[in-house]
């Protein structure tokens, strides 16, 4: 019986094996969706992941013999750690075949860097931040994947129960379908709010008039998700790299910016054109040939994926959202939309899923984290 090996990746070219793996896991599956491969990498140098000057992390292959059969990382937040108090070894980037003793040496050597830490906790699958993809799909194996959310095999999750792991958070994620039409009530209804509360949606000609809204829409997402206990603020050095890393992919047209009488932002919604079949396509490259993949997506999809939304908590229960979806709806008609998959949200977070209920959504995919207390 072949021994599994678990090294730590040194290396540019381990690093490059580290990211590739689950492409070559995935080759033939077609809900997997690969991120994009550049990315991927400079997620792993300080000078481009604002998150690793206040975190600490290692990677790790797995190895059968000479072949590669899994992959996981380790990161510890010590800004979560100083803001909330929470102390725990997050672990994410877990891939590996179906054989139960390298799943096992994975989560051992999460174990084993959480000792070494004095660290009596571990969690995962996450990346380093809120904003970081994070959850084992438990639900929804025959769903395409989207760019935010990780896609992994059936028997992920028997994994980890079988090895003591238990579920520490849940996220549902939503189908809706857009209807032809949009009842008068709505439309009504939309009216009313934005007379009381004198707002407006603001209209974009070009990509850079939104520019100087991105710090704002910053803010807002600060204020409406800063009372789930495990939020962390966005700091300046993220929001820095977040608009040089995904503002090339935004679509002006898919955004919507609602304002008051003073042009002060108090909502705000991105969709974007699904781009998994186009990064599937490209094999998460952008050259030679990706790029025009991704410009196909943007022309003609009848599939978007709803990514951000904040909304000020003074404008929370007053009918806000409404303005937001009727602007979608008529984007979506407009464009020749008529699905939209929402981003994970947590279970519990009931708030947020009442914004899809007039849409009847179906919740087709579930995800986890899992984590184990060390004793």
């Amino acid at each position: 019986m072949s021994k599994i090996s678990v090294i730590e990746v040194k290396t540019t070219d381990q690093l490059k094996q580290f990211v590739r793996f689950p492409m070559d896991l995935y080759k033939n599956n077609p809900y997997y969706v690969p991120s994009f491969i550049n990315d991927e990498i400079s997620i792993w140098n300080p000078a481009e992941n604002p998150a690793m000057q206040y975190s600490e992390a290692k990677q790790f292959l797995a190895f059968k013999d000479t072949t590669i059969v899994g992959r996981i990382a380790v990161m510890i937040n010590h800004k979560e750690e100083r803001e909330l108090g929470i102390r725990k070894v997050r672990f994410g980037w877990i891939d590996f075949i179906d054989d139960r003793e390298v799943s096992k040496a994975l989560i051992d050597t999460v174990i084993a860097y959480a000792k070494e830490k004095s660290i009596k906790k571990i969690e995962g699958p996450m990346g380093f931040t809120n904003l970081d993809k994070a959850g084992m799909l438990t639900m929804g194996f025959d769903k395409l994947a989207t760019m935010i959310g990780i896609y992994n095999h059936k028997y992920y999750p028997e994994h980890l129960e079988n090895l003591g792991l238990t579920k520490e958070k849940e996220w549902v994620e939503f189908e809706l379908q857009f209807p032809e039409v949009l009842p008068d009530k709505i439309h009504k209804f939309n009216e009313l709010i934005s007379q009381k509360y004198k707002l407006k949606v603001l209209n974009f000609k070009s990509k850079e008039e939104i520019i100087e809204y991105v710090d704002p829409m910053f803010d807002l997402l600060d204020e409406t998700y800063k009372h789930l206990s495990t939020y962390t603020p966005i700091s300046a050095e993220q929001r820095k790299t977040y608009k040089e890393k995904y503002f090339k992919l935004i679509n002006k047209d898919y955004i919507v910016c609602v304002a008051d009488d003073e042009n002060q932002l108090v909502a705000f919604a991105i969709t974007m054109p699904s781009y998994s079949t186009a990064l599937q396509k490209s094999g998460g490259k952008l050259l030679p040939f990706g790029w025009w993949h991704f410009l196909q997506a943007g022309r003609k999809n009848d599939r978007a994926n709803f990514y951000l939304i904040g909304i000020h908590p003074d404008y929370q229960r007053r009918g806000v959202t409404s303005i937001i979806f009727k602007e979608i709806w008529k984007i979506f008609r407009k464009k020749g939309v008529k699905y939209l998959e929402t981003n994970p949200e947590l279970e519990e977070n009931k708030s947020v899923q009442l914004l899809w209920q007039d849409y009847n959504p179906v919740n087709h995919k579930r995800r986890r984290t899992y984590s184990l207390d060390i004793v």
